[in-house]
């Protein structure tokens, strides 16, 4: 059961409701903001034992009710923890936080930290066996990350820093650490994959101009990699260079590529250079490959406008090689994409991702 309460309920009294207790019992999944009274708190304290994902959003602090909360819970494994802007540097918020999660060091397995987040990440240490960490601030300029550098997560397999910039140095010292058993990596840049992250199954990164050589590389180093994001256009990597380097250099676990294109950027990639890269997957195997477009909407032009394109993409999806091709505007739902598919494959709804 999962329960979003946003409001404030300071006159709300749960045990009134035929059959709260039952119900609560069972709750597994709990988004709230920090901006509800304590007595709320409490009184979902005295049921809910079995929460095990809980997502709180600060704004104003009634930190006893949410820490009494917290210390009851018995099985507590994923935690998401964002900031509101205008409580950046609240003492009353920074004293908080890593208060909030003192007794479930050894039963989280997933921490989210967000938003303008300015508290210390020195208590991230303490959750040894965590196997997801995503850091997604507000801000670019990042120095705390120095804090984890040396810190070694033995189960960790997803890291996503998607927005915030970190020195090589510190990156490669933590990849040393924790790079070898990473599934899934979202970062802006990605000099020290191949060397450190040769088990990624997922990838999300850009490529400058001059960095083509290093998207080559990670593509031979990680064989189990299936599926990878590119962002595209600009300062990055064309569409036809990404294409070509994956055609030439991924291994045979790949199947899916998102050319991720910036929002100022549009599509550029000609009809040859698609039939060239589809005619040089056919001998790939497994010959199927899922390919998706993310575009700036305010653009006329993109791959789905150009007919050319268009015919063959869809000639290669009755041949077999193409699954799918999805083209999409960047925070659309998917009703508003262009969706191929070969007719025995259901419609799907996804949404377009931020960069991730």
């Amino acid at each position: 059961m999962e329960l979003d309460f946003y409001k404030n309920t300071s006159k709300v009294i749960l045990t009134t409701y035929p059959g709260a207790n039952d119900c609560l019992k069972n709750l597994s999944k709990l988004n709230c903001s920090s901006d509800i009274s304590s007595e709320f708190f409490y009184q979902l304290s005295q049921i809910c034992h079995n929460i095990q994902s809980l997502n709180i959003t600060f704004e104003k602090v009634n930190s006893d009710g949410l820490s009494n909360l917290i210390s009851v819970q018995k099985n507590l494994k994923c935690l998401g923890l964002k900031q509101q802007a205008q409580y950046r540097g609240d003492n009353k918020v920074n004293d908080i936080i890593p208060l909030l999660t003192s007794k479930h060091y050894d039963t989280l397995i997933k921490l989210n930290l967000s938003g303008n987040y300015d508290v210390s990440l020195l208590f991230v240490a303490k959750f040894k066996n965590l196997q997801e960490l995503e850091l997604s601030f507000d801000y670019y300029d990042f120095e705390d990350f120095e804090r984890l550098q040396y810190v070694t997560f033995p189960n960790l397999q997803i890291l996503k820093i998607p927005f915030i910039f970190v020195s090589y140095e510190l990156l490669i010292t933590f990849l040393k650490n924790n790079g070898n058993n990473l599934r899934e990596f979202y970062i802006g840049d990605g000099e020290v994959i191949a060397k450190f992250c040769p088990k990624l199954r997922k990838l999300s990164t850009g490529f400058k101009n001059d960095e083509i050589e290093t998207l080559q590389m990670i593509l031979k180093s990680c064989i189990y990699l299936e599926s990878i994001k590119i962002w595209c256009g600009g300062e990055y990597l064309s569409e036809k260079e990404a294409l070509e380097s994956v055609v030439k250099y991924s291994h045979e676990n790949l199947c899916e590529i998102i050319l991720y294109h910036q929002y100022y950027t549009q599509s550029e990639l000609l009809p040859d250079e698609l039939e060239s890269f589809f005619t040089n997957w056919i001998h790939r195997k497994p010959k199927s490959i899922s390919l998706i477009i993310i575009k700036d909407e305010s653009f006329s032009f993109s791959l789905d406008t150009d007919e050319k394109n268009m015919e063959i993409i869809k000639r290669y999806i009755k041949l077999g090689i193409v699954l799918e091709v999805e083209v999409f505007s960047h925070y659309k739902i998917a009703d508003s994409a262009v969706k191929l598919f070969v007719d025995r494959h259901p419609m799907r709804s996804r949404v377009a991702e931020p960069i991730i």
